[in-house]
């Protein structure tokens, strides 16, 4: 992977998701791991909430999830940002076995500086992020308005 470095940084909004146990600590882990990104540090993060799952398989109804934001400035652009989000959710043994199943860690970066892209592998921002509660509540705690 090839860093590549900004001068100026960019701040990137992050939502953590887990509805597999032990819940709290996959959370914590994935935020010890961004910390320890390149040219990146943490600047907010949301309290961490429980929520009712949204679009998931009926069998997978009761996996209630816990959720939290974080912002981070960083100066690494935003595909090696992406790769090293990806890579925390292997890490953390993340398995896409199914459409929306249960995650020990979920990671979506929902806006990086206002970037407006479209193609296979990323969609910024996010877009789905104003439909759900368990990111606009944290916004909202943090005092960001996304539009």
């Amino acid at each position: 992977m090839k860093t590549v470095v900004s001068n100026l940084p960019t701040r990137a909004i992050i939502s953590l998701g887990s509805n597999i146990e032990p819940r709290e600590e996959y959370l914590a882990k994935a935020r010890e791991k961004i910390a320890q990104f390149p040219e990146t540090r943490i600047h907010a993060v949301s309290s961490v909430i429980e929520t009712e799952p949204v679009d998931v398989r009926p069998e997978d109804q009761d996996r209630l999830f816990l959720n939290q934001v974080i912002v981070v400035m960083t100066s690494l652009d935003v595909d090696f940002f992406f790769d090293l989000l990806c890579a925390v959710e292997v890490a953390l043994g993340r398995k896409r076995t199914g459409y929306h199943s249960p995650r020990t860690i979920d990671l979506d970066l929902i806006d990086f500086g206002g970037l407006i892209r479209t193609d296979e592998n990323l969609i910024l921002p996010h877009p789905r992020a104003k439909e759900r509660a368990f990111v606009m509540e944290p916004l909202k705690e943090l005092g960001i308005e996304f539009k």
